[in-house]
């Protein structure tokens, strides 16, 4: 019985690791030009859903030749051209507004605030913090 319990933990453990290691390992682009339309299917073809500005954030969900499938952090999803999107880290605000410190934590003053769907372009990331 304790050799089984000893299993399980490892599997719980190994799980664990396992679905971190996938977390962090999915594929981020930001959108490299002024300008790009976000479309409907793999190709010009296909109609413009929306137009997405410079340094938008995207995590791309799958591939077909130059072109990938890609989702915003509102679980939107469309095609993109791979030549206009980057590996430029970019971040966007998720929440109604979020205060701007300057430092990296909840007591150091706040120099400004950022509305939702703001992007901003990532400096550095220090603990929880991003700059």
């Amino acid at each position: 019985m304790l050799n089984l319990k000893k299993c399980v933990r490892a599997l719980l453990a190994l799980t664990l690791v396992a679905s971190t290691a996938a977390l962090q390992a999915r594929e981020m682009v930001s959108v490299a030009k002024a300008e790009i339309n976000m479309r409907a299917g793999a190709g010009t073809q296909h109609e413009a859903l929306w137009k997405l500005t410079l340094g938008y954030p995207l995590e791309v969900t799958g591939r077909q030749g130059e072109w990938l499938k890609v989702r915003d952090f509102e679980n939107d999803s469309g095609w993109v051209y791979r030549p206009l999107v980057a590996k430029t880290p970019h971040m966007v605000v998720k929440s109604r507004v979020a205060n701007v410190r300057s430092a990296p934590n909840t007591r150091s003053r706040v120099i400004g605030q950022a509305d939702h769907g703001e992007v901003l372009r990532t400096l550095e990331h220090r603990n929880d913090w991003v700059r």
